[in-house]
């Protein structure tokens, strides 16, 4: 291995540390108790050495994001495969998003209410975010119902699993009635 390589990659596992412990300090204590000095501080490098990679929280915050898209894409598209029915593979990429917002809640915020610095629905939306869409339009196309442009169809769906992941989280609904929203959503979204 060339001196090149291996400065590459210490680059790309200093990088990988640096956002690996920035969401563990989010996911324990919240965004706001990730600064870069505490970030510097826990992976034992200066924080110019941190500023050489991300240009301040923000980036950190979109890195995770990312990271975050990539593995709900990847638990989205493991749901649908196990149902045997649209209605059943409408319902199992429901309680995946759910559960998977409900798991991570500091990678759900960076993904979806921090600013990120990452561009959502425009031609520049870097590839993990489309992925995670397409994770969700791939598999309810055939159930938006005749008419209905599949994209518009995911996007309402979408909104949806976003609302009631939002508002449980937040307290504002009866956590009682969770199984019991997701299959009104279902049941009322899927044209079957």
């Amino acid at each position: 291995m060339s001196v090149q390589e291996r400065k590459e990659r210490e680059r790309a596992d200093r990088e990988r540390l640096i956002v690996a412990t920035a969401r563990e300090l989010a996911e324990q204590q919240g965004w706001d108790a990730v600064t870069t000095r505490r970030l510097a501080e826990r992976i034992e490098y200066s924080q110019p050495v941190l500023y050489s990679h991300f240009r301040g929280k923000r980036e950190i915050i979109g890195a995770v994001a990312l990271q975050g898209a990539t593995e709900m894409a990847v638990a989205l598209r493991a749901a649908a495969p196990a149902a045997d029915h649209p209605r059943a593979r409408v319902g199992a990429l429901a309680r995946a998003y759910l559960d998977f917002a409900a798991r991570n809640p500091a990678v759900y915020d960076a993904m979806f209410q921090l600013d990120g610095g990452l561009a959502f629905a425009e031609e520049d939306t870097p590839e993990p975010l489309k992925e995670g869409f397409a994770a969700l339009l791939d598999n309810l196309g055939d159930v938006a119902g005749d008419g209905v442009h599949p994209g518009l169809f995911t996007e309402v769906f979408w909104a949806a699993l976003h609302g009631l992941a939002t508002l449980t989280r937040a307290g504002r609904l009866p956590p009682g009635d969770a199984e019991r929203r997701t299959e009104l959503l279902v049941d009322r979204l899927a044209v079957l």
